[in-house]
């Protein structure tokens, strides 16, 4: 048996073709989304990161723009900005991209931003909606593998999920999501001792580890489950997921690629979030 590929990519296409109608639709209505986004210093991976949202953005009808500072910026320049955005009503989403450098308070930045202008889901209004069941900005890599899951019908409730990740980003947002579709969670992590016994009760496997040292075999895997991979690791050069695609494959009943599986989900859901946001500031 080989798994069912999740193919990110196909499905963040055809949701940017949906974005892109709506975006349209706003048009109309004389509304021109616009997002905001915000990178301090140079690091590498974030520059690429925000090169593919802008594109996507652009690939949809959605003005954007970046403020680059430098990683020497005091903080309260970085929350300086972050007040003009909220107050400039052309700007309807902004994003700050993470991590900040070191010295900088990010849960203190992410407060800053205004809850319906917060397009990364990660404000503590926008997690609280969601935990108490309301999904509306909802954090971007979750909401991807949830329409992943969905597009390939992949059962979600009465299901056990096993997430290994328990941060505000990933792992806490997609186990409200889990729970909200009458999936059982179990959230695990680095100090979850006996891992394999664990992730072996899971239908639906999510790791988002990215971790050198880490990785996903067939003995920490049910049976046709459904595996998600989200960690993205560069070793000997080469980027890898949490999971051994080879091996884990041939056992599983789901999985995703890595690149090509969750990434492309988690900027689509971006140029979503944005229009979505725009919507709710320009409510009739």
């Amino acid at each position: 048996m080989t798994a069912v590929i999740l193919d990110g990519r196909l499905i963040a296409s055809e949701i940017k073709k949906q974005v892109a109608l709506q975006v349209g639709q706003l048009a109309k209505r004389g509304i021109k989304p616009f997002l905001a986004t915000i990178q301090v210093g140079d690091d590498p991976a974030s520059s690429s990161y925000l090169r593919g949202k802008h594109k996507a953005a652009e690939e949809v009808g959605i003005q954007s723009e970046n403020h680059h500072l430098p990683a020497n910026t005091p903080q309260d320049k970085v929350e300086a900005l972050l007040g003009q955005l909220n107050t400039n009503p052309r700007v309807h989403g902004i994003l700050v991209q993470l991590p900040l450098p070191r010295g900088f308070d990010e849960d203190r930045i992410i407060e800053r931003i205004i809850p319906y202008k917060d397009v990364d889901g990660l404000h503590p209004i926008n997690q609280g909606k969601l935990a108490a069941g309301k999904e509306e900005l909802v954090p971007c890599t979750p909401k991807g593998i949830i329409k992943l899951l969905s597009h390939y019908k992949v059962p979600i409730a009465g299901q056990r999920a096993v997430i290994i990740n328990r941060t505000t980003l990933v792992g806490r947002p997609l186990a409200n999501l889990f729970l909200n579709r009458d999936a059982t969670i179990t959230i695990s992590h680095s100090k979850t001792p006996n891992l394999a016994q664990i992730t072996k009760t899971a239908d639906i496997l999510v790791s988002a580890v990215g971790r050198e040292n880490f990785q996903i075999k067939p003995e920490h895997v049910k049976p046709k489950a459904a595996v998600v991979d989200v960690g993205l690791t560069r070793v000997e050069g080469k980027l890898r997921g949490d999971v051994d695609f080879e091996a884990v494959s041939k056992l599983a009943g789901f999985i995703t690629p890595v690149p090509g599986g969750v990434g492309p989900m988690t900027v689509a859901c971006l140029v979503e979030n944005t229009v979505q946001a725009a919507s709710i500031q320009t409510r009739g």
